[in-house]
């Protein structure tokens, strides 16, 4: 049984800057937290920089197998004229991708997927801190 039912976090970055962040956890009924943010284009440039040194546009994710509808991990970039999507199960640790069939490609996703919700997270939390720090 699913404890939660749907939970979902979307990042989108539009090549104008903007930033929209929504996340869904479903932990005790709380509503979708959503944010928006207006980048400035070194940290646009560093995003970009973060995802092409990564080395998923090498990944193929024929391998992975489909994964079950209710715990799958989803990941989609699009710059310039690149498009590049995958699917795979929901990654819980490194022990998981150990253990797939392309620890290898997986590996990949998942430290991009950390390192971009850990830049993500760092920028709405900046922009929309709730106490600041006093001066």
């Amino acid at each position: 049984s699913q404890r939660f039912g749907h939970e979902f976090m979307e990042i989108e970055v539009c090549p104008s800057g903007k930033l929209r962040y929504a996340n869904n956890s479903n932990y005790n009924n709380d509503k979708i937290i959503r944010r928006e943010v207006c980048l400035g284009p070194a940290v646009v440039a560093e995003l970009k920089r973060i995802i092409l040194t990564s080395d998923i546009t090498t990944v193929d994710d024929e391998n992975w197998g489909e994964p079950p509808a209710a715990r799958r991990q989803e990941l989609e970039i699009k710059i310039g004229n690149e498009h590049i999507a995958f699917t795979c199960a929901e990654i819980m640790s490194l022990a998981d991708v150990q253990n797939s069939p392309d620890p290898k490609g997986l590996t990949v996703l998942y430290y991009l997927t950390q390192d971009l919700k850990c830049f993500v997270m760092s920028l709405i939390n900046l922009h929309f801190k709730i106490k600041p720090i006093p001066p």
